[in-house]
């Protein structure tokens, strides 16, 4: 840096950033809800409920509606190996940017599925979403840092609670900062749940497009990002800041 010159750099928005965090379980409370809501009662996302359904209807001796959450549960396990396939240091050649193809993946598939009636097979649907809800889940960890589910609410529910407590019996603001992020998190899938139910009761199978816009955003700001981290260098010439 010259005597006349300063750099102004800008903040590096990474996949861990908090404003990715609150989009993505969004999307993950809005997937639940839609799939519940419009398409078989199935949780595309939430695998615990799926297999208390399937327990249910096993105890009964409904055996074809347990195969229908049964399906999900095993879409889900291929979204995981997938996952950790497309994870290995081998496949950064191929894939080098793993965050922002995932998210291109997903927002295709979503997109895909908007255009399946419901007269469809509701089957093909939940199985497309388990999938790539699966891949989201193990591809986006962290939370600066910290584990985080962007697909479901427990472990978030959990954290904060924690992250509450001991902020006030510490005296711990670091704590207290943890526990606003959490919160914050755990608004965001209950504001998607909310914003699905919603959306799916009124405009069909088509609502599943809202998440494909919530999608495109943060594709874009991790796009954004790199071009700033790696182009954009603003020089103040002349002045004395």
């Amino acid at each position: 840096m010259t005597k006349n010159e300063n750099k102004i750099r800008f903040k590096k928005l990474t996949s861990e950033s908090v404003e990715l965090g609150i989009l993505l379980t969004l999307v993950g409370g809005f997937l639940d809800a839609y799939t519940f809501v419009g398409r078989g009662g199935v949780f595309a996302n939430a695998q615990t409920g799926n297999v208390v359904l399937m327990g249910i209807e096993a105890a009964t001796g409904e055996w074809e509606k347990a195969v229908l959450y049964a399906v999900p549960i095993l879409a889900f396990i291929v979204g995981v190996v997938v996952a950790e396939m497309i994870k290995k240091p081998s496949m950064r050649l191929l894939i080098p940017d793993t965050e922002r193809a995932v998210l291109i993946l997903e927002i295709a598939v979503l997109f895909i599925v908007g255009f399946i009636p419901y007269t469809g097979p509701d089957m093909m649907v939940t199985v497309a979403i388990s999938f790539v809800a699966a891949i989201q889940f193990s591809i986006f960890r962290k939370l600066d840092g910290s584990p985080y589910n962007t697909i479901a609410i427990t472990g978030n529910l959990r954290s904060a609670t924690q992250e509450a407590y001991l902020a006030v019996t510490r005296k711990d603001y670091k704590s207290a900062f943890q526990a606003v992020r959490f919160s914050m998190i755990n608004l965001s899938f209950l504001a998607g749940a909310i914003l699905g139910g919603l959306l799916t009761s009124f405009i069909g199978v088509k609502a599943v497009w809202v998440t494909v816009i919530v999608l495109i955003c943060p594709v874009i700001l991790l796009s954004t990002d790199e071009y700033k981290s790696k182009n954009v260098r603003i020089d103040v010439k002349g002045s004395g800041v």
